[in-house]
């Protein structure tokens, strides 16, 4: 039987334990290069305990930008910048993935190159917001801009992004990159029947054309850096950024496993995410339903404990479990539940932005 503490091998690299920190923005970056710094380094090799550290996302591109205050990944300086963090987590013996962000319509005309229209797969506006700069100049909470559907060339442009931003994490000195696919950006737009209405290879007519996009960044992100160096993060039934319902919605996410089990990738991870009744939004079965269709190393993410977490491994249901807000206020996550010692509280209030309160001051447990 697994324990959370036991070691599981991740593609090419053998991790201590199956705790991942699960990726969170905590937009802290104050430079104009928005290249990660001093301090992300050392927020990183505060966590360097989990068996993984998968980053904040990190947009790919310009376009793919979403929030302020992130750390990019689509040129040399954001690079430079990384690579403070990638040496502190290694010195510490952590592993760390960064994560490959592309929000798609959930963007604002402020955030974007020369103040285009954000874009997706087709045109559309979501009821939701961004933080990016109103009409005033000031950051804050602003409605996403109307985004324009991509044509087949521009979709080839982003998805060499993708395999140029993967190019720069390995260079970074990142152990591998996750794919983000989830939370209603870019590529579950692309996914979505309720969303996707293109009428060409990319459209609505067949689950398969849906799932294209997906497919070819994963195939080439892992051409370019190796499928034990690649994990993608998909967040079924999930209503973040206005995803709606759709038909075939089960039959759409399991034959995603299906074509995922196939690449040898390092992991899927399973974002089960939270609603505001206090539940989550995989249906009962599912877990086991998508397990069925993919072999190949599973994480799951989506309020757990360490008791829960045990639970899932027991079954054999998923390898590892990914802890997200339970993370920032406890930077020694694993050796707290290891010995049973008590949490510290995560302030919301520091969650995102703002200076390093909430950020890198949160103390390790301090044995009487």
């Amino acid at each position: 039987m697994s324990s959370l503490f036991s070691p599981i091998q991740l593609g090419h690299l053998q991790l201590n334990n199956r705790v991942a920190m699960a990726p969170m923005t905590r937009a802290r970056i104050q430079n104009a290069q928005d290249a990660a710094d001093e301090n992300t380094a050392i927020y990183y090799q505060q966590r360097a305990s989990a068996g993984l550290l998968t980053t904040e996302g990190s947009p790919i591109s310009r376009q793919g930008q979403g929030f302020l205050y992130i750390p990019g990944i689509y040129n040399r300086q954001h690079v430079h910048g990384w690579q403070q963090t990638t040496k502190a987590v290694h010195e510490k013996g952590g592993k760390i993935f960064i994560q490959l962000w592309h929000v798609g319509r959930m963007s604002h005309t402020s955030l974007q190159p020369e103040g285009q229209s954000p874009v997706s797969s087709v045109d559309t506006q979501a009821n939701g917001t961004c933080f990016a700069f109103d009409e005033n100049g000031e950051a804050g909470r602003v409605a996403v801009s109307s985004a324009r559907g991509l044509t087949v060339a521009e979709i080839k442009d982003v998805i060499a992004d993708y395999v140029k931003a993967a190019k720069y994490a390995i260079d970074a000195g990142f152990d591998g990159v996750e794919i983000h696919a989830a939370n209603g950006y870019l590529i579950e737009q692309f996914i979505n029947a309720g969303i996707n209405t293109r009428s060409d290879s990319y459209g609505a007519q067949t689950i398969d054309n849906r799932l294209r996009f997906a497919l070819e960044v994963t195939d080439a992100v892992c051409n370019a850096i190796g499928s034990d160096r690649t994990g993608i993060r998909i967040s079924p039934f999930g209503r973040f950024s206005d995803m709606p319902a759709f038909d075939d919605e089960e039959l759409t996410w399991t034959t995603l496993g299906q074509e995922l089990a196939t690449r040898n990738l390092a992991y899927v991870h399973l974002n089960n995410q939270d609603v505001p009744d206090g539940s989550t939004t995989l249906p009962d079965g599912f877990v086991e339903k998508f397990r069925a269709a993919y072999k190949g190393v599973l994480m799951i993410a989506g309020g757990f404990d360490k008791s829960s977490a045990e639970r899932y491994l027991s079954t054999g249901m998923v390898d590892m479990v990914a802890f997200g807000r339970p993370y920032i206020g406890n930077p020694d996550l694993v050796e707290r539940m290891a010995n049973g010692w008590p949490l510290n509280e995560s302030i919301r209030e520091f969650f995102y932005g703002g200076d390093n309160r909430g950020y890198i001051d949160y103390p390790y447990y301090q044995q009487k």
